[in-house]
């Protein structure tokens, strides 16, 4: 099977964004069961609970799914995602190129994160069967530095006849027309599917990202254990105490080694980390990191997540109709 007969197997070309532990099994299924393509992120996933993970979603429909790993850290899980017949991988944040000779042995697809042309170049050559064309306008740790609509059309050009998703900032059915308008064959939304009743986040935290009109920046403020790494969040009172403190380096930053929440197990969250809130956290979750893309603006409502899909697809249908 060609990655093109998975692409026509989806009934639209809506993709959700794999948000770390946010995006859970019942996410991923509920997009997959309405026609999208569901996801995880299995990067910080022991390789038996990944396993089950994949399990999960298998059980709950047959249509197609993906998981990540950012290869700023080892996919320690990969071998037991591609043991339970996951048939997707998506790589970013790193060289997959020694890890694809077992995804491409295991008769999985590959797809490969990418923000200039020579990356699009690379991936070709590394085999990719599709690319995911991030842009800077991405919520969570962001790869690009490019906005989308201006890098989008040069990375399809560039691509040829390998598919193109792209990624960044999008939260709307007309955002979706966009980008397929331009050549992508696909959209991948994070922030829009945090927000609906199957994502894991926080309560507090999807609250926030309906009410927050749009406010985010593009930061090293939480830094967590990812150096190097800019995130996009909303802000929030740790984003701009740090920031009308002067911005101070790790070590000076006010607040800095304070637990500011714990979660479900009583694990303490300290202020700065990079851990987002989940279901189940206790404390001042306005206070954590809060990831979130540009587009959060057009949030205004926590569906679920398959009713959004449909929603998304109609509004997308009406932006490319004719007239």
């Amino acid at each position: 099977m060609k990655f093109q007969a998975v692409l026509e197997s989806l009934r639209y070309p809506i993709w959700q964004a794999p948000t770390a532990s946010l995006a859970g099994p019942e996410l991923a299924a509920a997009v997959s069961k309405a026609g999208g393509m569901g996801s995880m992120a299995l990067t910080w996933t022991p390789p038996d609970i990944a396993a089950e993970l994949v399990r999960q979603v298998r059980e709950a429909t047959a249509n197609p799914f993906f998981v990540n790993f950012a290869l700023a850290f080892p996919p320690v899980s990969l071998d037991a995602a591609l043991e339970v017949g996951v048939l997707i991988v998506t790589f970013s944040w790193g060289d997959p190129e020694p890890h694809l000779p077992k995804v491409k042995a295991a008769g999985a697809f590959v797809g490969i994160q990418v923000t200039n042309i020579p990356g699009v170049k690379r991936a070709i050559d590394q085999g990719a069967d599709f690319l995911i064309c991030q842009g800077v306008e991405a919520g969570g740790h962001v790869q690009s530095s490019t906005p989308l609509l201006q890098l989008l059309p040069r990375v399809i050009e560039a691509a040829g006849k390998v598919p193109v998703i792209a990624a960044g900032g999008m939260s709307s059915g007309a955002d979706i027309a966009k980008v397929l308008a331009l050549g992508a064959k696909g959209a991948i939304l994070g922030t829009r599917f945090l927000a609906t009743q199957e994502s894991r986040a926080h309560p507090e935290y999807k609250r926030q990202l309906v009410e927050a009109q749009g406010a985010t920046a593009l930061t090293v403020c939480f830094d967590g254990a990812w150096p190097y790494s800019a995130h996009r969040v909303l802000r929030n009172s740790t984003l701009e105490t740090w920031e009308a403190h002067g911005c101070p380096k790790v070590g000076n930053r006010p607040g800095e080694g304070e637990t500011i929440a714990q979660t479900a197990d009583g694990e303490a969250i300290f202020r700065y980390e990079d851990t987002a809130p989940k279901q189940g956290y206790v404390g001042d979750i306005e206070a954590m990191c809060l990831y979130s893309g540009t587009g959060v603006a057009a949030i205004t409502d926590i569906p679920p997540a398959g009713e959004l899909v449909e929603r998304l697809w109609q509004e997308c249908s009406a932006a490319l109709a004719p007239g």
